[in-house]
């Protein structure tokens, strides 16, 4: 029987597994970590986003970061697979807005127990507290791992470290260090998925813990007038800056996008924030006018409760340099303007990314120039295969990341131990 070591216990590491076992390997897995999947547990906010329920041709559209890649792996194992893996486990899922797909019990521990039950039911070995040094290498061919304790023989190896986000979970890039070693080019890691910080650090600390739902958003490039990215939906202010699904899929552009840097330094990227996308800039002047109706005599900081969020009040107030103190009946046609623009095109401009710890997953990582897409075997080391976040594929936020984990991890099991 071919002997597999996967070294990692997240989901692609734990899909890896179970696969190999399943096409009757000998499976061993070494996770650093006291427990599996650490990360899996906080992703959804503790509910874990399993999945998406879009076909699977929609989620390359959805994975900026080397989609085309992945195009056999999803073949391989699709969102249909892992909704049937976990029912055949014992959880049924839902689905919610935006076509997240979750547990029935809002639990991701749920999701974590059924891994650890099929691995139980395949009597999968594995080492936790232990922390691979080295994969060893002769011409070229695996031979086996070296951990801080001994030296384990194999001509097979899965290597699912994750990447470096949330490094509190074990994912500390160990494995860009191992596969560097082994001649593997590593590409720049990045935060992807991450909240942003501005320049407007001081407006967004009023309008702090302020939740936006529902609102338009357009990634600007105004050094060649280009749009880099829209979408439509959630986002918060923070004490630094913004953060929410829609900045955080914004986040996935901005990482990869041509000299990012440098135009964030000089001020060049802006988001501009409809408030308002639901309405025509007549419709909402048809709107305001009938607020302004009914608080004519009212100040115009207290004629906009029913518009704006409390909390938002002050700051756009300030921005549209209308006197607060002013009567709503003496407020001139000009200046309703002024109100209706800012309302519809409210601007924020990016300073940064937060660091690579806060982000969710990370952009970078093994060059998929050196993998083989269609089993994720490296071209460079034979007998080592990669799987999850290590490998530089990243999407965004809706379950695509973990889906790049399932069909990675299984696609890499599958075919371990098909070497001639």
């Amino acid at each position: 029987m071919p002997k597999v070591i996967v070294i990692g216990g997240g989901p692609a590491g734990m899909m890896a597994a179970i696969t190999a076992k399943e096409y009757r390997n000998d499976v061993t897995i070494i996770e650093k970590m006291p427990a599996f999947g650490k990360k899996l547990l906080i992703t959804g906010k503790g509910r874990c986003n399993i999945t998406s329920s879009l076909y699977m041709s929609e989620f390359i559209k959805n994975t900026p970061g080397n989609g085309r890649f992945l195009y056999s792996a999803f073949q391989n194992f699709t969102n249909a697979d892992i909704i049937d893996f976990l029912k055949k486990q014992g959880l049924e899922v839902k689905e919610e807005r935006g076509n997240r797909i979750f547990p029935i019990t809002d639990k991701s521990i749920d999701v974590l127990n059924c891994f650890l039950k099929r691995i139980d039911e395949l009597h999968i070995k594995y080492m936790l507290n232990t922390r691979v040094e080295k994969i060893l290498i002769n011409n070229n061919e695996v031979l086996g791992v070296r951990t801080q304790r001994e030296i384990i023989q194999t001509d097979r190896i899965i290597l699912a470290t994750g990447g470096k986000s949330y490094p509190l979970t074990g994912s500390s890039g160990d494995g860009y260090k191992i596969a560097s070693e082994l001649g593997h080019k590593i590409v720049a890691i990045k935060p992807s998925l991450v909240p942003l910080v501005v320049f407007e650090k001081e407006e967004c600390k009023k309008m702090q813990g302020l939740s936006l739902r529902n609102v338009g958003i357009k990634f600007i490039d105004e050094d060649k007038n280009k749009l880099i990215y829209e979408d439509f939906g959630e986002m918060i202010f923070t004490h630094f800056g913004i953060s929410g699904p829609i900045i955080l899929s914004g986040s996935a552009h901005l990482v990869r996008y041509k000299e990012i840097d440098n135009l964030m330094k000089n001020k060049k990227i802006k988001i501009i924030i409809d408030l308002k996308p639901a309405l025509t800039e007549e419709q909402l002047d048809d709107r305001i006018l009938r607020d302004f109706k009914e608080f004519k005599n009212k100040q115009f900081k207290h004629s906009l409760n029913k518009l704006l969020p409390q909390k938002m009040i002050p700051v756009i107030i300030e921005k549209s340099k209308i006197d607060e103190d002013k009567r709503v009946n003496e407020i001139t046609k000009e200046e309703r303007k002024k109100l209706i623009f800012l309302l519809k095109n409210f601007e924020i401009t990016i300073k940064d990314f937060r660091p690579v710890e806060e982000a969710i997953i990370t952009s970078g990582g093994i060059d998929t120039k050196e993998i083989n897409p269609k089993t994720m075997e490296s071209k460079i080391i034979k007998g080592l295969y990669f799987a999850g976040e290590i490998i530089d594929v990243d999407a965004y936020t809706g379950g695509f990341n973990l889906q790049i984990a399932y069909s990675t991890g299984y696609t890499a099991g599958k075919h371990c131990g098909d070497i001639e």
